[in-house]
């Protein structure tokens, strides 16, 4: 390709995975990707088949495990394809449309995870007004309201990718099409681009993440008024599996986005990467199932009216 080529298609690298290794990893991804599809559906089967479980915070969870499902579908099923085909190319077309759907997908779960850990703010430290407040009008406008907020800042992203015509190079070192390294490819003028990054990106991530904490700051504090180590212990069951997958979902975004970019290597992001797309997904259901006893009561039931 010349210095100021369009492309019509772009060429995955992939993981650093060594040739003959691929089958082995492959099937590995493979078998991730189905625990995350069939896990997650089961939480959301559970939830609907249990009535002890149409809460608000089970209403949250179930549109997050399918979030998780569409998360992972966007560039894991592309990632497999192109490992057992040893096609590594993307149409641009779809390429653009894996950036704006992993976007759209990425940014519901930060504010998913805010909205639950708005309800267990509530239900901690205003359980009297509990049932008041998280009724079903708010839970289901805070859902829609970030569908909508996600799908316009995914839409603004991928518009502005759009108006990028040429690239220095069409080869994509990484598993999917990541929007910062389409950047970096680019020969056209991106400083529009990273500006809208650095702000929405605080808006849809840095702001909802501040929220959690302010939640579950004011959450430790009514737990340390805790009249008895009862309370306390019945508190920090109801916040322990948010707080387990807050702290997978942020902490691979601060480890891929918010060290040093001299640090940064394109084998580190796509392993990273994994974290957040693949893994996270993924570990979702066996935390809310193994440290939940309504999930597990649930499944029981269900298993029960089986036999």
């Amino acid at each position: 390709m010349d210095n100021e080529s369009t492309v019509s298609e772009f060429i995955l690298l992939g993981l650093p995975i060594r040739a003959e290794d691929q089958g082995l990893y492959s099937a590995l991804i493979l078998a991730m990707y189905l625990t995350t599809v069939l896990g997650n559906l089961l939480i959301i089967l559970l939830i609907r088949l249990d009535s002890h479980l149409h809460t608000p915070m089970y209403f949250f969870l179930s549109h997050l495990a399918l979030t998780d499902i569409s998360f992972s579908s966007v560039t894991a099923p592309k990632m497999l394809v192109n490992m057992l085909t040893h096609s590594q190319s993307i149409s641009y077309t779809g390429c653009i449309s894996q950036v704006y759907f992993f976007t759209v997908f990425g940014t519901i779960d930060s504010f998913l995870l805010t909205s639950m850990a708005y309800d267990r703010y509530v239900a901690i430290c205003h359980p009297l007004h509990y049932i008041t407040i998280m009724n079903q009008n708010l839970c289901v406008f805070l859902v829609v309201v970030s569908w909508a907020l996600s799908s316009a800042n995914s839409l603004v992203h991928t518009l502005l990718l759009a108006r990028l015509s040429h690239f220095r190079n069409n080869t994509v070192p990484h598993y999917f099409c990541d929007l910062s390294t389409l950047l970096k490819l680019s020969s056209s003028d991106t400083t529009i681009n990273e500006l809208v990054i650095l702000v929405l990106g605080n808006a849809v991530i840095s702001l909802p993440f501040i929220c959690i904490l302010v939640s579950y700051g004011r959450i430790g504090v009514t737990i340390l008024k805790a009249p008895s180590i009862k309370g306390i212990c019945k508190a920090l069951s109801t916040c322990g599996s948010h707080l387990c997958v807050v702290s997978l979902y942020y902490g691979a975004i601060i480890g891929l986005y918010c060290v040093p970019s001299s640090n940064n290597t394109s084998e580190k992001n796509a392993i990273v990467a994994m974290m957040y797309t693949v893994v996270t997904p993924m570990l979702n259901p066996f935390i809310y199932s193994l440290r939940n006893r309504d999930m597990k009561g649930a499944l029981r039931n269900i298993l029960s009216r089986m036999k």
